[in-house]
């Protein structure tokens, strides 16, 4: 007979994307322990608003580790607050910090699964999460990513759309920032898409991303000729992903919104050079990942580009090869 667990605490620290590919993972839990209480470590407010509305669980934790629980005082303050929800599962997503092994001993005893990153490729970081419940014997077929927006992010969308005209038209979004450069492709290029995308195709067109990404729309605005939807800067999570789930498609570099869109039912015409999509693609039926098949360093899986010819594999990405694929996508 399985063990049932009452407390489960989850670890992971990360990214937008890495966090949203864990969901896979919550609600495999929740499904198989309806009962338990189940509650996910995170570290940084930001990325706890990806799990504000989320259903599974029942509190996120923000593990705050260069503010308030910098000092020795403020990890033991943590310690003790884990300590008091006396968990009997705890899986730890963040073995390399010593910090966080710190605050797995609060659930001691209990039983503990500690992810390992697989050296293997072809294998997606939603599978490689997966295999931390390989011990539980529960099912892990159910690789969708999730995202519960508010009832007020579903409002505004709704407002926004109606506003500006969009609830007529076939709505492309295009995200042209990612965390690290290497994903991202040339701010003209997104121009001259944009430009397709609304004169010959009259499609809605919306510039999504976060204020660091503000002087990348407008560059892309600056050389556009067509108006375009600015909501770069403009909003938040929340918000980004109710506006997602009315487009009809997202054209965006290996970043957070990518998962972001795919976790709210949008296909996504992924852009991918340096990173591999067999690791870190889009998740779902539906998507189309694009990428260059001449450039001999693809994929490098590096944060740095150190070919001569820099992002010479975002470059060899067309306009007309991303047009062709969203006006496919969007006839099917």
């Amino acid at each position: 007979m399985k063990q049932g667990y009452q407390a489960i605490l989850i670890i992971k620290p990360g990214a937008i994307g890495d966090l949203l590919q864990i969901t896979p993972v919550i609600r495999a839990l929740k499904r198989e322990y309806p009962a338990a209480r189940i509650t996910l470590l995170v570290g940084s407010p930001v990325t706890a608003e990806l799990f504000r509305h989320n259903p599974y669980l029942a509190e996120t934790i923000v593990f705050d580790r260069k503010g308030e629980h910098r000092s020795l005082a403020g990890l033991l303050s943590l310690w003790r607050r884990l300590r008091g929800d006396r968990y009997d599962l705890v899986l730890n997503y963040q073995r390399s910090n010593i910090k966080n092994w710190i605050l797995v001993s609060a659930g001691f005893p209990c039983r503990l699964l500690i992810y390992h990153k697989s050296r293997k490729t072809g294998i997606h970081a939603v599978a490689d999460h997966l295999k931390t419940l390989a011990p539980l014997r529960l099912s892990t077929d159910d690789h969708r990513l999730e995202f519960f927006p508010s009832s007020e992010s579903e409002l505004f969308a709704e407002t926004f759309f109606r506003q500006n005209g969009l609830n007529a038209k076939r709505v492309i979004a295009l995200n042209p920032g990612a965390s690290h450069p290497v994903n991202r492709w040339d701010p003209r290029q997104f121009a001259a898409l944009a430009e397709r995308l609304t004169e010959e195709a009259g499609l809605g067109v919306i510039l999504i991303g976060g204020s660091e990404d503000i002087p990348l729309a407008e560059k892309i605005t600056s050389s556009c000729r067509a108006s375009l939807n600015v909501l770069t800067g403009k909003t938040g999570i929340s918000e980004v992903a109710s506006i997602l789930k009315r487009c009809d498609l997202l054209v965006s570099g290996d970043t957070g919104p990518m998962h972001l869109a795919t976790a709210v039912g949008t296909r996504v015409v992924a852009l991918f050079g340096a990173a591999d999509p067999e690791r870190t693609g889009p998740v779902g039926e539906g998507n189309r990942v694009i990428r260059s098949t001449t450039v001999a360093c693809v994929p490098c899986r590096s944060r740095k580009c150190r070919n001569p010819e820099y992002l010479e594999c975002m470059a060899h990405i067309t306009v007309a090869g991303v047009y062709q694929s969203v006006m496919e996508l969007i006839a099917n």
